[in-house]
């Protein structure tokens, strides 16, 4: 245990003389959750829309402004022999509404009248919103005029669980949480072990009595507490930016984010103990750590959305599970009923992480 501290002892050391190591440790955290926090929005807003009205009246006037009230759609005018066709291909549009000149006299008279509706599709889901928005904007015009019956045989009456206001930060800044505390506690891990190897002291440690457990015990004890640090700052910050809090059992959150933590680190001294120097490691990081916790983790897009076999994965990307935690404890607040699965997860991860840290480790060092 005394040879762990001291080596826990060492590395904080090292780390505290670092102003490049202190920065990438506690300021780019920060500035990621504050980019990552505000820059990723799910949700289509100031989609511009290009209306052609060849009725001109107040019929097909009350139409637009319902368009508009959404508050999904800007209104755009585009000039030219054919501006709804120029206004789409040329990106200034994303949607065209073209309204007949018998719109108002079809609909007094009782009869069906055709509204053109044009959709870039580029953006998949995009065209979604826009499709739906716009149906539910004529549908309401219609009843609203009465040419849909005023009450039906059933209503459906829907209530939204867990973020009734719909709030996107409730949803995007737990699953930052999950990126940031992966990203960074495993770069600055795997930045030191290859440090040992750099500067030569890692012979040092090949030829001296301490043990490779003992080794990587001590250094993952040391950046454990860096990370909890960072948790620290990232979160409390998050939460005092983006008002968010905790609404479940916080005994969840703890227990996950320390097996994460200690996941992340684990992740980096393997990193660290495979790759011969920082570039190889900060490369390893960026590639295996970054994309799959930003695209294989659930934190955008809907893990059932992975198709086979990169679909099996996730299964071993430690933030896939710490985002359902932090989700569960800022959004859902089930707790460990919810969890339970994800934490053990976390738990045979972290260990597997450091059991081959230890073998690789291992054969590397001298028989004593």
């Amino acid at each position: 245990m005394k040879r762990i501290l001291a080596q826990c002892i060492k590395e904080i050391a090292q780390f505290r003389r670092d102003r490049l190591t202190l920065a990438l440790a506690f300021l780019l955290p920060f500035i990621t959750l504050i980019i990552f926090g505000f820059a990723i929005r799910l949700e289509s807003k100031d989609i511009p829309l290009i209306v052609q009205d060849f009725n001109r009246t107040n019929l097909s006037n009350s139409y637009i402004e319902r368009l508009y009230a959404t508050n999904q759609f800007i209104p755009k005018k585009w000039s030219g022999r054919n501006p709804i066709h120029d206004a789409i291909d040329k990106g200034i549009a994303k949607a065209a509404v073209i309204i007949p000149p018998e719109f108002s006299r079809d609909i007094q008279a009782g009869r069906n009248t055709t509204v053109q509706i044009l959709i870039d599709a580029t953006d998949v889901n995009n065209a979604r919103v826009i499709r739906g928005t716009i149906q539910r904007v004529t549908n309401f015009f219609m009843q609203d005029h009465g040419l849909l019956p005023a009450t039906n045989t059933i209503t459906a009456r829907m209530r939204l669980w867990f973020n009734p206001g719909r709030l996107e930060s409730l949803y995007i800044v737990p699953g930052v949480y999950g990126v940031v505390l992966w990203i960074f506690p495993s770069l600055l891990a795997a930045i030191a072990m290859v440090k040992e190897k750099e500067k030569g002291t890692i012979l040092q440690v090949y030829t001296s009595s301490i043990s490779a457990t003992e080794l990587l015990l001590g250094k993952g004890l040391a950046y454990l507490l860096i990370a909890i640090v960072e948790t620290l700052l990232v979160m409390g910050l998050g939460s005092i930016i983006f008002q968010i809090g905790i609404v479940g059992n916080p005994i969840t959150l703890l227990l996950g984010t320390l097996l994460f933590l200690i996941d992340s680190v684990f992740f980096g001294l393997l990193l660290g103990v495979r790759s011969s120097n920082q570039n190889a490691a900060v490369q390893g990081v960026s590639l295996i750590g970054f994309i799959t916790s930003l695209l294989l983790s659930g934190f955008i897009y809907p893990l059932n959305n992975i198709p086979f076999p990169l679909s099996l994965a996730p299964n071993i990307v430690p933030a896939r599970y710490y985002i359902n935690v932090t989700r569960d404890a800022f959004v859902r607040g089930t707790g460990f009923a919810g969890v339970w699965f994800d934490l053990i997860m976390l738990a045979v991860l972290g260990l597997f992480f450091f059991n081959v840290s230890r073998r690789v480790l291992s054969r590397m060092q001298l028989p004593n």
